[in-house]
């Protein structure tokens, strides 16, 4: 039985949640976390994600740079050299998801826990640790992402909902024209990000994910060389039983668009080529073949469109 010393001015409830918070907080110790960050030519933005990393976990970490530059980035290796990120190469660039699962397939075997994060991500103090212990709080949680605001301080959209065919072909078509249109703003999930909770998906620019539930549905798909890789692992996710949470306890900042800003024209080709793959997954069978042509037709349209700008 626990006793509530006299005249502390807490109620039993409080002592035990604060005993039950420490608990899991001290047991996150035990925990070992492979962080596994990709690069394209981002040697200068994984410096300072290396520098963010030893204030952001009191856990064992093992950090891997994938180098997704083909022949290999010398002066990526040359900064690296007296640390202890090790450099997993891909001089075939099998895009992020590919990288990803190239980094993860190199972390320890007793690694519990997978960090994926871009490149010119900085994580703030203890943003690892938060994430662990609401990890720890449910088995089931099989990724948790923290809340990310960009460099100007505003919050980026990082837990979306599952886009359905009416959500998708609302926000592809008022995306950008109107940001605050209803198919948008229930996409992005606007109105919460002060609250934690499941989310349909999490962004793959931070995320932690459990190291068995990546495992068990054999990581990101490594089809979709960049974009919708985190739709669909998030969605393959809750399809196996595995929940994805928000966790705005836990922060980070992101720069974005680092390794992409000088290749916009290729950018948008792989977005919409994700986006039809992402259709053709969601929506397969030939009972779905006349939506799909549809809809696929509509993305052909709205790359033209969209790089002639």
């Amino acid at each position: 039985m626990v006793e509530v010393p006299s005249g502390s001015g807490e109620t039993f409830d409080e002592i035990w949640q604060l005993a039950s918070m420490e608990s899991v907080s001290a047991s996150t110790n035990s925990h070992r976390v492979g962080i596994v960050t990709v690069s394209f030519r981002s040697r200068d933005a994984i410096l300072e994600l290396l520098a963010s990393i030893p204030g952001a976990a009191t856990c064992p970490v093992e950090v891997i740079v994938v180098d997704n530059v083909p022949g290999g980035d010398a002066e990526l290796a040359a900064s690296l050299e007296g640390t202890t990120a090790r450099i997993v190469s891909r001089p075939d660039n099998p895009g992020y998801g590919g990288g990803v699962n190239a980094g993860v397939a190199a972390l320890r075997a007793d690694t519990n826990w997978v960090f994926v994060v871009n490149p010119d991500v900085t994580l703030d103090a203890g943003v690892v640790d938060e994430l662990i212990r609401v990890g720890l709080t449910d088995p089931a949680i099989g990724s948790l992402g923290p809340r990310i605001r960009d460099t100007d301080g505003e919050i980026y959209p990082s837990a979306r909902a599952i886009p359905s065919l009416r959500l998708g072909v609302g926000h592809a078509l008022l995306g950008d024209l109107a940001p605050t249109n209803p198919w948008t703003r229930r996409y992005h999930q606007f109105s919460d990000y002060d609250t934690q909770r499941d989310a349909g998906w999490l962004s793959g620019a931070c995320v932690l994910i459990r190291r068995e539930a990546f495992d068990s549905i054999g990581g990101f798909d490594d089809d979709f060389f960049m974009y919708f890789e985190d739709v669909d692992l998030g969605y393959r996710l809750a399809r196996n039983g595995w929940r994805n949470v928000f966790v705005p306890s836990a922060t980070v900042e992101h720069e974005g668009g680092h390794s992409t800003r000088n290749h916009s024209t290729a950018m948008i080709q792989a977005h919409h080529a994700s986006a039809r793959r992402w259709i053709g997954k969601r929506y397969s069978g030939l009972a779905w073949l006349p939506v799909r042509v549809v809809v696929v037709a509509g993305l052909r349209l709205r790359q033209v469109l969209v790089s002639r700008r």
